[in-house]
């Protein structure tokens, strides 16, 4: 029996969703160039592509964006879970805890794309509610009139976003919803192979995506670039890290041996919030700075910008809190976990690996 850790080089499943080129630095929704979608599209268009599997008519988009902005209003018991949890507990732990209690019986088996629309909006809600509470401010009630996208930021806000400021979370929500068989996604397959419910496969999903090795580099990569400062002290706070064998968050891709294609996108992206940002032209420094750097401590390895080293310089333009980072991750990657799960249920088999015996066996055996 061959052992692949991590399940390495193994293909568990067949997907129409999403296709990466980790050689050419391509990833495909559906058919689309994800980075072209991130820079044309909204965020809802996106997410009916890959629920549904074709970019919505105009009907379509009004209709899908009707049925999101409806489901954006939490239940009130789900409001009370939220009000009586500790106020020490971390935002990805309570956004666990409120969304399983969302698994009412109307989440049933078999799944439907229905029950990802409305997780996908309430699970917004649920992050800006516990935001605001813990930082001791009034919750914002949904906006009807607004996208899902630029609701969310209101209601962490409190005021509406610049069409900038818009654009850049949009296109970092866009590019983060889905991406293959990824830890989390891996774990809602999984969860709903069993024949479970829609709530239980994505509250598992959050609780792959909590772990820091998944969802929480951009946070990181501030703390890098922070102590960084300036330009000028980049070369050698980077060649200390490398003599010393240390990771450089932001660089490095399981799948990617090119540039992630998101990071090029966001990139442009960041960019365009404020050009005369002095965090934004450190980050882009230090990206070049790395870049030959790694080369020449780890040549051949081929390692690269990958989408949390841009995620954060978007976010920190945006004066989006650290804390937010892996939640809105989340916010975003629930439509393409969603999807996921639909498709299990159409051809599914539970996931039933093979372990090997490492112990000790009787000496009579």
């Amino acid at each position: 029996m061959v052992v692949q850790k991590g399940l390495k080089g193994v293909v568990a499943a067949e997907t129409e969703l999403s296709y990466i080129d980790g050689e050419k630095g391509i990833l495909i929704y559906r058919g689309y160039e994800a980075n072209k979608l991130a820079t044309s599209r909204s965020f809802e268009e996106v997410a009916y592509l890959i629920w549904y599997g074709k970019l919505p008519s105009d009907v379509e988009l009004a209709s899908l964006k009707t049925k999101m902005a409806s489901a954006r209003i939490l239940p009130g018991y789900i409001k009370t879970i939220i009000d009586v949890l500790p106020p020490q507990m971390g935002m990805m732990e309570a956004v666990r805890t409120a969304v399983s209690a969302l698994g009412t019986h109307k989440f049933g088996w078999k799944p439907e794309v229905e029950q990802g629309i409305e997780l996908t909006s309430q699970i917004a809600s649920i992050i800006a509610y516990w935001h605001r509470k813990t930082n001791h401010l009034k919750p914002v009630e949904p906006d009807s009139t607004l996208s899902h996208v630029e609701n969310y930021l209101y209601m962490l806000k409190g005021e509406r976003p610049t069409p900038a400021s818009l654009k850049a979370l949009e296109a970092y929500m866009i590019l983060t919803l889905e991406h293959g068989m990824n830890a989390s996604t891996f774990s809602a397959r999984v969860i709903a192979s069993t024949e479970s419910d829609m709530v239980s496969a994505i509250t598992g999903a959050i609780g792959a995506m909590k772990g820091p090795l998944h969802g929480g580099a951009p946070t990181g990569i501030i703390s890098m670039l922070d102590e960084i400062k300036t330009e000028d002290r980049a070369q050698e706070w980077l060649r200390n890290k490398l003599d010393r064998n240390e990771r450089i968050m932001g660089f490095g891709h399981r799948v990617y041996k090119a540039r992630d294609p998101r990071a090029q996108a966001l990139s442009e992206i960041a960019n365009t919030v404020n050009t005369d940002d002095h965090w934004l032209r450190l980050a882009s420094f230090v990206e070049k700075q790395a870049i030959k750097l790694l080369e020449e401590y780890k040549p051949g390895r081929r390692l690269y910008t990958n989408v949390e080293f841009y995620a954060a310089a978007v976010m920190k333009a945006i004066d989006m809190e650290p804390e937010l980072f892996t939640p809105t991750f989340t916010a975003s990657r629930v439509v393409g976990w969603s999807a996921h799960v639909v498709e299990q249920s159409e051809d599914n088999t539970i996931y039933r690996p093979e372990s090997s015996y490492s112990g000790l066996l009787p000496a009579n055996v």
